[in-house]
């Protein structure tokens, strides 16, 4: 006879093997919903061109705010976003957000990985760790200071050169000034098992990247097999300075990630 807590797990199992059918089943007709996730020294108002873009050819689109204070609180809070979709999703991560989406994309609603100058570990990795393989030109600079109780930003005087080299000088000294600070512990978590071994992924690489050396990205999107578009002369801000080349390649993950499954 088996025991309630065996029964529990069987049921589990079957609920979980469900949804994962429906969502397989509904994500072959296109995915609706796309879930946009921010990296470090930054908010989820970066997002708003590509949200217009999303949203105007009838998508719906939520952008997930996390804390920027520890990995665990930041997966916690996009998975909270992923939990309230109401089916197949396609995740996007930018910078820091792409070691988020490698981790919350285990979740059944996600078919399909979005990375945008963004880092795809592997199990184990770190992003400190892949840094020193691929230094950026940034991390060469003291440009990256460190609050006393271990938050990191970008020099406000020195973002606009570092991290939005693309963008209006006004716009850009807007994000130096409203950047938010990020937990130094954020960047060397390491990877869980990642998301992209098992689901298809679409990236882009920013050519110009100061922030995330453009062959550490090329190396990303290669491991993971993903499809891929360089945006050539785009700084780290690439979702922000190229909306439409960065829209048109979620939109082709969101028509086609069921397919690829």
């Amino acid at each position: 006879m088996k025991t309630p807590s065996i029964k529990r797990a069987i049921l589990a199992s079957l609920v979980a093997m469900s949804l994962a059918t429906t969502v397989a089943a509904q994500a072959a007709e296109g995915v609706q919903n796309i879930v946009l996730v921010h990296g470090a020294w930054v908010n989820g108002s970066g997002w708003k061109p590509v949200y217009d873009i999303l949203t105007k050819d009838g998508y719906h689109v939520s952008v997930a705010e996390h804390p920027l204070t520890s990995f665990q609180e930041d997966t916690t809070a996009v998975k909270r976003i992923v939990d309230m979709q109401s089916g197949p999703t396609i995740l996007v991560g930018h910078s820091y957000g792409g070691a988020i989406i490698t981790d919350v994309g285990n979740d059944p609603k996600v078919v399909g990985l979005v990375y945008i100058a963004a880092h795809a570990l592997d199990q184990g990795e770190t992003e400190v760790s892949n840094g020193k393989k691929y230094p950026s030109a940034t991390s060469k600079t003291p440009d990256i200071k460190k609050t006393a109780d271990g938050f990191l930003y970008l020099d406000p005087t020195k973002y606009a050169a570092d991290f939005a080299a693309d963008l209006a000088p006004q716009q850009a000294q807007f994000e130096a000034n409203a950047q938010e600070l990020t937990a130094a512990t954020v960047f060397a978590a390491p990877a869980g098992h990642p998301a992209w071994k098992d689901k298809p992924s679409w990236y882009a690489v920013a050519t110009a990247d100061r922030i995330i050396n453009p062959d550490l990205e090329r190396m990303y999107a290669k491991r993971a097999n993903s499809h891929t578009i360089e945006i050539a002369g785009a700084s780290h801000s690439v979702y922000q300075s190229h909306p439409e080349e960065v829209a048109a390649l979620i939109e082709q993950a969101a028509k086609t990630a069921g397919a690829a499954r």
